[in-house]
C-alpha cells in the first residue's frame, strides 16, 4: 500500500485541529456585524502585546505592510538607505522600496542564515558609493531563531540607525530568555497561514513600546485617520479584518504549545541525522523551528529520494533577492557580494514542519532521513 505524501507545510491541518474553536470564533465575528477594526481586532492586539511583552501591538493587512508601516513610523523613506539581508523572503526588500527607501544587502552567517554583524558594521563604516545615508537596518530572524542582535544593535546605535526586528518566522523565539520582537524600537510579524502564528488568510502585526509611535502606525494603516474621515498623515489601507483577528485569538492561545511541538519534532529529526547535518543553533537562543533546514550539496538528489518515500520538502529560498530578475544588478551589497547567501540558496532544504504532524508521520520522516542520509 502506498502511504500518503507528508507535505512540507499543511495549514489545513492547523484549521482541522482547532476546527471547533475557530468555527465558533468565526461565527462570533460574523454575528457581530462589524468586520473591520472592531472588538476582535482590538482584543487580538491587546492579547498579542501581552503575550509578546510589549506595550502595544497594531494589526495590519500582511507582514510586508507591517515592515513598511514600521519604516514610515521611524521616518524612513526617500533619501534613506535600509540594510537587510538577501537570504530572505523578497517581502523584506519589497517593503523597503514601498516606502521609497533604498535597500543595501548584507551577507549572512553561513551556518545560521542570519545577518553577518561584522559585514553590517563594515558597511556602516564605509557604505557603498552613491548610497543615501543608512538610517535603518532590518535583521531577519530566519527559520525560527534569532539574528545576532547584540552587535547589530550596537553598530546601528554608533551610526544613528534605527533597528526593526523582522520576526515573521520567529513568533515566540527568544534570545537570552527574552522574546524576539522586544529588543528594538519596533518589530514586525507576518501572520501568513504557514507561520508559527498564522491566520486563515493574511495578516501582520507591528509591535512597539512607544505609545505615540503605535498611534501613528494605527493611523497610517487607515489613510492617516486619527479621527474618522480626517487624514492627518498620508496613509494607506492595510487593516487586519475582524474574522482573521478572531481566528488569530484562538490560535494565539495554542502558540506556545505548538512551538513546543515543533521543537519536539526537531529533536526527533536531530536524532535521525548525523551530527554534521543538524541545523546550527545560536548560543543563548531558543529556536521555534518555523523551518527545519538542512544544508545539502546534493539537494536535488536528496529531495527526489525523499519524495519517492512519500516525504515532501521545500526550499526557503531558491534564489536570493540580489539574483532575482527584478533586483539583479540594481541593489547595493556589502563587500562580500552576498556570496554566502547565494551558496545557501543552492543547498538549503526544509523538511516537513508543522505542529499537527503525527508521531507516525514524524517517524516516517526520520526513517526516510536514515535511509537517504544515514
Amino acid at each position: 500500500m502506498t502511504l500518503p505524501m507528508i507535505p512540507q507545510a499543511n495549514p489545513g491541518a492547523g484549521y482541522r485541529a482547532l476546527k471547533a474553536e475557530i468555527d465558533a470564533a468565526v461565527a462570533r465575528g460574523l454575528e457581530s456585524g462589524w468586520y473591520i477594526l472592531g472588538a476582535e481586532g482590538r482584543a487580538f492586539e491587546a492579547e498579542y502585546a501581552a503575550w509578546l511583552g510589549t506595550a502595544r501591538a497594531v494589526g495590519c493587512a500582511n507582514g510586508t505592510d507591517a515592515l513598511a508601516l514600521a519604516l514610515r513610523a521611524l521616518g524612513i523613506g526617500p533619501g534613506c538607505a535600509v540594510a537587510t539581508v538577501s537570504h530572505t523572503a523578497v517581502a523584506t526588500v519589497a517593503a523597503i522600496e514601498m516606502v521609497g527607501a533604498v535597500p543595501v544587502l548584507i551577507d549572512i552567517e553561513p551556518a545560521l542564515y542570519t545577518m553577518d554583524p561584522d559585514e553590517f558594521a563594515a558597511v556602516l563604516a564605509d557604505p557603498p558609493a552613491g548610497l543615501p545615508p543608512i538610517k535603518a537596518v532590518i535583521p531577519v530572524h530566519l527559520y525560527g531563531q534569532a539574528a545576532d542582535l547584540g552587535p547589530i544593535i550596537a553598530a546601528a546605535a554608533r551610526h544613528g540607525a534605527a533597528v526593526i526586528e523582522d520576526c515573521s518566522q520567529a513568533h515566540g523565539a527568544t534570545q537570552d530568555g527574552r522574546k524576539l520582537g522586544t529588543f528594538t524600537e519596533v518589530s514586525t510579524f507576518s501572520l501568513y497561514p504557514t507561520k508559527n502564528l498564522g491566520a486563515l488568510g493574511d495578516g501582520g502585526v507591528v509591535a512597539t513600546n512607544d505609545a505615540a509611535r503605535a498611534d501613528l502606525i494605527a493611523a497610517l494603516r487607515q489613510y492617516g485617520w486619527r479621527s474618522h474621515y480626517v487624514s492627518t498623515e498620508v496613509g494607506v489601507n492595510s487593516r487586519l479584518d475582524e474574522i482573521q483577528a478572531a481566528i488569530l485569538r484562538v490560535k494565539l492561545t495554542h502558540l506556545d504549545a505548538h512551538n513546543a511541538r515543533r521543537q519536539a519534532i526537531a529533536a526527533a529529526y536531530d536524532a535521525a541525522l548525523p551530527q554534521a547535518l543538524r541545523p546550527a543553533r545560536r548560543s543563548g537562543a531558543s529556536h521555534v523551528f518555523h523551518q527545519y533546514v538542512l544544508r545539502l550539496p546534493d539537494r536535488g538528489v536528496v529531495q527526489a529520494r525523499l519524495r519517492e518515500l512519500g516525504i515532501g520538502s521545500g526550499v526557503h529560498y531558491p534564489m536570493p533577492v540580489h539574483l532575482q530578475p527584478a533586483y539583479q544588478g540594481r541593489i547595493a551589497m556589502g563587500p562580500a557580494g552576498c556570496r554566502a547567501s547565494a551558496e545557501a540558496s543552492q543547498q538549503v532544504l526544509s523538511l516537513p514542519m508543522y505542529p499537527e504532524l503525527t508521531d507516525d508521520e514524524v517517524g516516517r520522516v526520520c526513517a526516510g532521513l536514515r535511509t537517504v542520509l544515514g
